[in-house]
Parts: structure tokens; C-alpha cells; sequence
């Protein structure tokens, strides 16, 4: 077995459950459908069975589809790295099945919910070597909790307070309560450390454990420039939220902030593994561009070619624009 297989495998799959959530191969939101392919692939490479109820989704016979799990299965090994996302995987798929029919194809993807090739976006934009007019200030953020993702367009990231766009204003009543706190925990006094950790939570500062080293950081709360987001109670403001969720989930970003809005947030430019953000948002179909507040023109580019194909929230044929539902509900 492939050495990116067997990671897979061994540490992504979980088992099929019975929660209604969940797809027809036990896939869901958690554990998308990389995880159950890998199974299914490590499984043909020992039995050289296809898995059962595929023939509910395919048009094409059994000896067929075993016939797409073995060039699945030598591309996925040959591939450096190996899929770890639904859209790395569904491009593998895609490929490597370009010459089946279009049914066969798009049933193999529907089964692991993986998506569907007209769903998926080339991001070309990678972010600016030099600072462009108007940035403020840049850092570079510690792994994204997913947790800290509230919607579609908006998120809470920490620094370093070893960042030099942070390390100088660093309170000095931090500071000790931070060094504190460490004293408290070694000597295994966990109530003072907690009293001493809400005090640096409290300045707007938190101590996390990264690669098994704590370290102190500052909170910082994004809104990302020139994109508007369905509210969570609207519709596809669900999906939305997730969508940024599955770009952002324990990556560090590089943030350009241009300034800060009404509720204090920083506006900004957000770049993950060289992607730009919030044109992949843009052109997933998962946000509006904020004309109001920003000119961009290559951010409309990027929604009209949402628009055209009728993806993420232009499947309706009139969504309703985020920024008319807050002023509606504010009369």
C-alpha cells in the first residue's frame, strides 16, 4: 500500500455512521469525502471490490468501475502530496476519468459528496511580494481554530506577540501574568493559572499550545475586504460559513489590513497557502463583491463568473443581497 494511502487511511477515515447528516457512504461536512475514498481505495487494492450501493450513482457495470479504481489508485500514489481536500481529490477523479461519461463521472463524485467539476474554481491571484498602497499594516497569523470562523466573512486569528507588528505594544501586565501563569503550571497550581490566563484573555491576548509550545499571542478579529457574506440566518449563509471554514481550518494566513470597521475588526486582504481568500469566496459563489466599500473591478469579474455557472448561492435565481436583509431588519 502507498505510503499517502496508508496515512490517509489510517488517520482520516472514520467509520460509517447512522446520523441523518450524513451521505450515502457515511460522508458528512466533518469528514468530507477524501477520508471514505482513501478507505475504499485501500480496500480495492486488497480485495479488488468496487464498494457496494456505487451502482445506485453510476450508469457503467462493475467491471468498469473497477476499472476507474485502479487508475484512481495509481494516480492517487503517484500524486505528490496526495489529496487531502474534497476539491484536491474531486480534480484527481476528474482527470482521470475525463474520457468516461459525464454520468459516470459526476455519480462517482456524488457518492463520496465530493464536488462536482463545475463547481470547481482555478484561485490564480497569490499575494503581492511587495506591500500594495492603501495596507496599514501585514502579519502572519497562528493556525486557524475552526471555531473562530463566525460567518462567511468574518474571522478571529491570534498572533504571535513575537510578530513585530504586535511584540512593541505588548502590555506589560500582560506580560508578567503570562510568565506567572507558566510558574502556576509548574508547579502545578491550575486554579491560580487559570485566574492568571483570563486575566491576559481579558486584555485581548490568550496563551495556545502550538507543536506542544505555549505561546502568547494577541486576538484579532477580520472582516475580509471587499466581499459580503450571507448573515448565518440567511439562506446559504450556512454554506457560506463553511466554505470558509474548509479554506481556512488550522492554516496560518497572511493578513494585509487596510483599516478597521465600526466594530472594530481590521479590514483586510487574507492570502492561505497562496490562495487569495476572498476570490476564492467570490468565485465558489459563496459571497457578494461589496461594491459599496470596495472598487475592485477584478472582484465583480470574480462573481459574474459565479453568476454565469450558477453556482453556491446563484443557484437561486434572486438571492437576497446580505447587506438589503440587515437594513430590512433594522427598520
Amino acid at each position: 500500500m502507498g505510503n499517502a494511502l496508508g496515512f490517509l487511511y489510517g488517520k482520516c477515515c472514520k467509520p460509517t455512521t447512522t446520523d441523518d447528516s450524513l451521505g450515502p457512504h457515511g460522508v458528512s461536512a466533518a469528514t468530507v469525502g477524501v477520508s471514505a475514498l482513501a478507505h475504499d481505495l485501500f480496500n480495492f487494492e486488497i480485495t479488488s471490490k468496487v464498494p457496494e450501493g456505487l451502482g445506485r450513482y453510476v450508469v457503467s457495470s462493475r467491471k468498469a468501475q473497477a476499472n476507474w479504481y485502479r487508475k484512481i489508485l495509481v494516480a492517487w500514489k503517484q500524486a505528490k502530496p496526495p489529496p487531502q481536500t474534497a476539491e484536491e481529490a474531486s480534480r484527481l477523479v476528474t482527470e482521470i476519468l475525463k474520457r468516461n461519461q459525464k454520468a459516470d463521472v459526476e455519480g462517482l463524485l456524488s457518492f463520496y459528496g465530493l464536488p462536482l467539476p463545475h463547481t470547481l474554481v482555478e484561485v490564480s491571484t497569490e499575494a503581492p511580494v511587495s506591500l500594495p498602497e492603501g495596507v496599514l499594516f501585514e502579519f502572519q497569523t497562528l493556525p486557524v481554530d475552526p471555531k473562530a470562523v463566525a460567518d462567511g466573512d468574518t474571522i478571529t486569528v491570534y498572533v504571535s506577540t513575537s510578530e513585530p507588528v504586535v511584540s512593541s505594544s505588548v502590555p506589560k501586565e500582560v506580560k508578567v501574568a503570562a510568565v506567572q501563569r507558566a510558574k502556576a503550571r509548574e508547579t502545578r497550581n491550575y486554579t491560580r493559572a487559570d485566574e492568571l490566563h483570563q486575566k491576559i484573555i481579558d486584555s485581548g491576548y490568550r496563551v495556545l499550545n502550538i507543536e506542544n509550545e505555549e505561546v502568547l499571542a494577541k486576538k484579532f478579529r477580520i472582516r475580509l475586504r471587499g466581499i459580503d457574506a450571507p448573515e448565518s440566518q440567511m439562506p446559504f449563509g450556512k454554506e457560506a460559513q463553511e466554505g470558509l471554514l474548509k479554506i481556512v481550518q488550522w492554516k496560518s494566513l497572511k493578513v494585509l489590513v487596510y483599516g478597521e470597521d465600526q466594530y472594530g475588526r481590521c479590514v483586510g486582504d487574507l492570502y492561505c497557502n497562496g490562495i487569495f481568500v476572498q476570490e476564492a469566496m467570490l468565485k465558489k459563489g459563496l459571497a457578494w463583491h461589496y461594491i459599496a466599500y470596495d472598487k475592485r473591478m477584478v472582484l465583480a469579474k470574480w462573481e459574474k463568473e459565479a453568476r454565469q455557472k450558477r453556482i453556491g448561492l446563484w443557484a437561486s435565481s434572486n438571492p437576497e443581497k446580505p447587506w438589503d436583509w440587515r437594513k430590512n431588519r433594522r427598520v
